[in-house]
């Protein structure tokens, strides 16, 4: 059983330290996946700072995460992604990871449209998707045992955390801890089924992610 452990809409001053800690003490590399809003001001640029400097992989996780890219005009899509890059990309950042805002952690066309899959592809960037939300977010306290139910399902679990200030990210130790007794190999990487774009390379059939029918355009 692998799992690879995310998190996303950070950083956060108070709740990313913590999670950093937790992972250090389990010698675990993650990667947050951060709003560029957040990022770019003096406190987040250190944070990210911090992330980068305990070897995890940062990646851009939109601009505001207000509404999904597929809902949105190719120009404010676009903007939500470049200004995020332009803001890892002065930090240093190396790995081109993107996550697209997938409300509550649906699967669906709301994800990309092309102008972001073109984008994607001109930058060489990985889109990484998912295969498990626990719902730290809505339900703080119970997330950590319907996350261990859910991940014990598959041989591979990417596993959406958020590093937000909810206090659920107190019981990441306790999660930690309960899968390693049960055997949990933890991994930085992904598994093949929830990167579609690989590098800017479209690998895998984008028709349940991209709005209006345009999954598959230009796979060059």
């Amino acid at each position: 059983m692998k799992i690879t452990l995310t998190f996303d809409n950070g950083p956060d001053p108070d709740t990313s330290p913590q999670v950093l800690e937790v992972l250090r003490r389990h010698g675990i590399l993650s990667t947050f996946f951060v709003l560029g809003s957040k990022a770019s001001t003096t406190e987040g640029r250190l944070l990210v700072d911090r992330i980068a400097a305990d070897d995890h992989w940062v990646g851009n996780h939109t601009w505001s995460h207000r509404t999904p890219l597929g809902e949105l005009d190719p120009e404010a899509s676009l903007d939500e992604l470049a200004r995020t890059h332009v803001v890892l990309q002065g930090l240093g950042i190396e790995e081109r990871l993107f996550r697209p805002f997938g409300r509550a952690g649906q699967i669906g066309t709301h994800l990309l449209n092309a102008a972001v899959v073109g984008w994607l592809q001109a930058q060489a960037y990985s889109c990484v998707l998912w295969n498990c939300v626990p719902g730290d977010w809505r339900d703080p306290e119970g997330w950590c045992a319907r996350g261990i139910d859910e991940v014990r399902t598959r041989p591979w679990s990417v596993v959406v955390l958020h590093d937000l200030p909810t206090g659920a990210m107190r019981h990441l130790d306790a999660f930690i801890t309960q899968l390693t007794a049960l055997g949990a190999e933890f991994v930085q990487t992904f598994p093949a089924e929830c990167v579609p774009i690989d590098s800017g390379r479209i690998v895998l059939p984008l028709s349940g992610y991209v709005a209006d029918g345009q999954g598959e355009i230009d796979r060059t």
